[in-house]
């Protein structure tokens, strides 16, 4: 007879509770409340919400919570999914189903001034740069919210170096898009040179050129050791350029299944930085909740986003068959974390995205200026 220490644990005997968490703003100006000292985790600023009844869907739950908290109705309003954040307590586990709430002009007027909610707690709105330097203290699960919040609505993605016919392709490709990402842009790197060091150093010079620009770029297992010995040389602020590493659809598989199978730890993605990792379908959106839990477990830097593709038809891959709003967005749906938009788009299709799921658009040829 088993010990009953090897006696595994009844996945159904612990208890869920659901939550939905309402990232409320107008603008840059986003709600808080305060929780009590007495509360647990008190003496904290949170999100509005609460816990989601077993009669009710996250959306209704919003809407309720909201009204009940605060006395405004959300209604009317669109409620955008940020992600889903799971947390283990062992006698019960908590999944906090995050949504982002844009209200308008008259509601805002309307709520700036209030000062207290409706159950007492006090209210105060905050200014997002603020906000996400860490000036009010949250509850640890709220971090990788920060994270979510920091993306923008579009993304640009840098052309390969094939693209460029030039004697000197690595010059060609860099005056291009220095001269053309938009100000400010959030663009992945993607050069597809030959070996790490090249794309490294001209990455560098590109930041370099642009200093404005914030960077994804690929993530290779020893991406750490090169940025490390490229950046001895480089300056702090380039360093701060570069916010995630990019993983791809075939490299989150093989994390998977080495996984798996018991090769190496959930720790193996060893990136300092956030990820932000490709998806096509729902056993690679699986997977990717997999590894954001598993960091998320471990203390790591989150997976903040995915790019889930292709959503229309694109020159880049005329043999891929598209998925189509509908189906793309019943696959958002499936994602714990932002849904990135990427295939055939453009920055005007960022709206219809938000509506199927998603938080933004990425794309190469309509995304320059």
């Amino acid at each position: 007879m088993a010990s009953q220490t090897n006696m595994p644990i009844k996945k159904d005997s612990i208890k869920i509770i659901n939550v939905a968490v309402a990232v409320i703003h107008y603008n840059n100006q986003y709600l808080l409340g305060f929780r009590d000292a007495s509360q647990h985790q008190g003496n904290r600023y949170e999100f509005v919400g609460g816990k989601i009844e077993h009669n009710e869907t996250a959306k209704q739950a919003l809407i309720r919570e909201v009204a009940e908290e605060t006395g405004m109705d959300i209604n009317s309003n669109i409620a955008v999914k940020l992600g889903r954040l799971h947390h283990d307590y062992g006698d019960k586990q908590v999944c906090l189903q995050v949504y982002r709430i844009e209200i308008t002009e008259l509601q805002y007027e309307q709520y700036r001034n209030q000062s207290h909610g409706l159950e007492g707690q006090a209210l105060t709105w905050v200014d997002k740069s603020k906000l996400l330097a860490g000036d009010y203290n949250l509850p640890a699960a709220n971090k990788t919210i920060l994270d979510w919040l920091r993306l923008p609505a579009q993304l640009a993605i840098t052309y390969p170096l094939a693209y460029f016919s030039s004697p000197q392709p690595m010059a060609a490709w860099l005056t291009y898009h220095k001269e053309h990402l938009a100000e400010e842009a959030w663009v992945y790197v993607r050069i597809k040179a030959a070996g790490l060091e090249g794309s490294a150093d001209t990455t560098a010079q590109l930041l370099h050129l642009r200093a404005d620009v914030q960077a994804i770029v690929p993530y290779h297992p020893d991406s750490n050791r090169a940025n490390c010995q490229l950046l001895k040389t480089k300056n702090a602020t380039m360093n701060r350029q570069i916010v995630a590493r990019h993983l791809t659809h075939r490299q989150l598989l093989q994390w998977r299944s080495s996984t798996e199978k018991g090769k190496v730890s959930n720790g193996t993605i060893s990136s300092s930085l956030p990820l932000i990792v490709s998806c096509h379908n729902a056993d690679s959106i699986d997977a990717a909740n997999q590894l954001a839990g598993a960091r998320l477990q471990q203390q790591l830097s989150p997976v903040i986003a995915i790019f889930l593709s292709p959503v229309l038809f694109t020159q880049t891959h005329p043999d891929v068959t598209p998925l189509g709003w509908e189906a793309w967005s019943e696959l958002a749906e499936l994602a714990d974390m932002p849904v990135i938009g990427l295939g055939g788009l453009s920055p005007a299709r960022k709206e219809q995205a938000m509506l199927h799921g998603g938080i933004a658009v990425a794309g190469i040829r309509q995304f320059f200026k």
